[in-house]
């Protein structure tokens, strides 16, 4: 299984997210139902590790918060830019959980996460698009901002690759005090 930690969105930030969408020739838009906020990428797990994560997950404790998402951001790799963003307001609630849930991983076996946390819920894939219009489309939505989002519990979901995009399975919910 293909294994990572998220916080799903309500339909309303997913509707004000996919209204975003469009307009960047090379662009590949995430659908809505796939929008989400990854707290930890954990990858090919076997059924046991899937079992360990569960287990580890479940004895988390933290507290429910809330979460703005605010302004337009791109990821590069190779000079070239790879993904489209809706960014995090600073939030140190979000940060905690984050923190928690790397850790609750490591006492179950698995590495540290290499890569610092961004919090962003990614919109596009754009290793295809041109950079003009790339920079463009964040200079006009820098601006954007949804939420209080309300965030009462995080989930466990698995990923499997389609020929279009990824299909995401909420595997387990684990409730936030």
């Amino acid at each position: 299984m293909r294994l990572f930690v998220a916080l799903d969105l309500p339909w309303e930030v997913r509707e004000r997210l996919s209204m975003l969408a469009g307009g960047i020739a090379g662009a590949r838009w995430v659908d809505p139902d796939n929008y989400h906020l990854t707290l930890r990428f954990i990858g090919e797990t076997p059924p046991h590790g899937a079992e360990e994560i569960d287990h580890a997950l479940a004895n988390l404790r933290a507290r429910a918060f809330e979460l703005t998402l605010s302004g337009i951001g791109t990821f590069h790799k190779g000079g070239r830019t790879t993904a489209l963003w809706a960014g995090v307001e600073k939030n140190e609630p979000l940060e905690f959980l984050q923190s928690k849930v790397e850790t609750a991983l490591q006492r179950a076996g698995f590495e540290r996460e290499r890569k610092r946390f961004s919090p962003h819920v990614t919109l596009a894939r754009t290793d295809g698009a041109p950079e003009a219009k790339l920079a463009a489309f964040v200079q006009a939505h820098n601006l954007f901002r949804a939420g209080p989002i309300p965030v009462g519990h995080f989930t466990l979901f698995s990923s499997r690759l389609g020929k279009e995009q990824a299909v995401y399975t909420a595997e387990a919910e684990y409730e936030l005090a």
